[in-house]
């Protein structure tokens, strides 16, 4: 039977993909985070091994034991949290001396050619799950209006720019007027303070960071982005289409037309609301 590693983190991702690897005759290895991934994990793989972030010794070891060749990191690790629970062991420490950048993308790859090095191959998130990226074109009843539209190509431009310097994936625009930029405490908290600020008008933008490496860190949506937005009054979300995972759409779409929001997937080539 043929086997595939799991480094995971929070969310219901790792869940999701185990079911779907599980479906195609693969033997799931699961790393859970303590205090991050959901328990629920444990159901749905072959067998999983409990660490704190930075424990890569134990990483190897349990993937070599059991003849784990390729993996895939996915999954959120709150950065908050993180600096309490991190724990690195030797084989990080040195890592992390041999890094010219700590940003996000630097230790993510720095990460996959560690792993590489050991005989082990990360492998792009959504490999079992083509059909969780978002697609272009409008998914919702309501289409967004002129200004809505507007903001979106205001938005675009600002959030690839914040994405190329690490901060964060996602800004909230309303009016032409930046609301908010994701940053550590994430894309939930930067809908919130903009859509406070946006009273009813605020515009969600997310995309991928340019020259997006497919393997970790793709952006997220899901039903829980919509509650999000309706507790904090948002009213459209514009996603990358081809870049961006989506959790439950149909659920997503019916919940947004309950609540008369727009989402919109965008063509990143085509982009139309550049022009219009």
């Amino acid at each position: 039977m043929k086997k595939i590693g799991i480094i995971a983190g929070g969310g219901q991702f790792p869940i999701i993909f185990s079911k779907a690897a599980t479906s195609k005759g693969f033997k799931v290895y699961a790393i859970a985070h303590i205090n991050e991934t959901d328990a629920e994990l444990d159901h749905h793989v072959h067998s999983i091994a409990w660490i704190h972030p930075g424990q890569l010794k134990r990483i190897i070891k349990f993937f070599k034991a059991d003849g784990v060749t390729e993996a895939v990191m996915m999954g959120s690790i709150a950065k908050p949290k993180l600096f309490k629970t991190f724990r690195p062991d030797t084989k990080a420490i040195a890592l992390i001396a041999g890094m010219r950048h700590t940003h996000d993308d630097g230790i993510l790859r720095g990460l996959a050619d560690f792993f590489k090095k050991e005989g082990i191959t990360i492998e792009a998130s959504t490999t079992m799950l083509p059909d969780m990226l978002a697609e272009k074109g409008c998914w919702t009843k309501r289409k967004p209006t002129r200004a809505e539209k507007k903001d979106i190509a205001f938005g675009w431009g600002i959030a690839k720019e914040i994405g190329r310097l690490d901060i964060g994936q996602c800004v909230v625009i309303g009016g032409g007027s930046i609301l908010a930029v994701e940053a550590i405490d994430g894309t939930d908290a930067a809908i919130k303070r903009g859509g406070m600020l946006g009273d009813g008008t605020a515009v969600i933008v997310k995309v991928s960071k340019p020259n997006q490496d497919l393997r970790f860190d793709m952006p997220a949506v899901g039903v829980n982005t919509i509650q999000v937005m309706d507790s904090a009054k948002a009213a459209v979300l514009a996603v990358e289409a081809g870049k961006t995972v989506v959790f439950e759409k149909d659920e997503m779409v019916e919940l947004a037309d309950e609540c008369g929001i727009s989402i919109v997937g965008i063509d990143p080539e085509e982009n139309k609301y550049q022009t219009e």
